[in-house]
């Protein structure tokens, strides 16, 4: 989809602010009401916006472990990673899950309460997916930068 300078400025704004009101939002992007509600339906419609959401402080909802578990499986079958990917979609504390080429073929981002919580996700759930042949974890000290906008370029 092609986007315009207003469009991609609504798309920035929504970013960082989603609960903006359409009467702020217009005023924003220097448009009256009816077109920037048209604008953003459209681009709701079109599937640019996917969703809206709140983002909540990991820490302050009781998960301080965050690591990335790289996951490397067995030469399987169709079944078997279909299996795989519906028991990681399944699993709440996995919050991303990526398809890596190079060295693993998954690359998970798991949160947890402590470290005896992520061992018992490791070792009792994550370990015991379908087609797994082994993990490896490293551990986020701190998050630099996370949840940034995407970038949105516009002609």
């Amino acid at each position: 989809m092609q986007l315009d300078r207003t469009e991609c400025e609504i798309l920035r704004i929504l970013q960082k602010e989603g609960r903006l009101s359409i009467v702020d939002l217009a005023s924003r992007v220097s448009l009256s009401e009816s077109p920037t509600f048209r604008r953003v339906k459209a681009l709701e419609q079109a599937g640019v916006i996917s969703s809206y959401s709140a983002r909540l402080d990991q820490r302050m909802v009781g998960l301080q472990v965050t690591a990335f578990v790289q996951i490397i499986l067995e030469k399987g079958d169709a079944a078997t990673l279909r299996t795989f990917l519906a028991q990681v979609e399944a699993e709440e504390y996995i919050v991303e899950c990526h398809g890596m080429s190079g060295a693993c073929d998954y690359l998970l981002k798991v949160v947890a309460t402590s470290m005896d919580h992520f061992s018992e996700l490791c070792m009792q759930r994550i370990l015991n997916f379908a087609g797994v042949k082994n993990i490896e974890s490293q551990f986020s000290l701190w998050a630099v930068k996370q949840d940034a906008p995407l970038p949105v370029a516009g002609s």
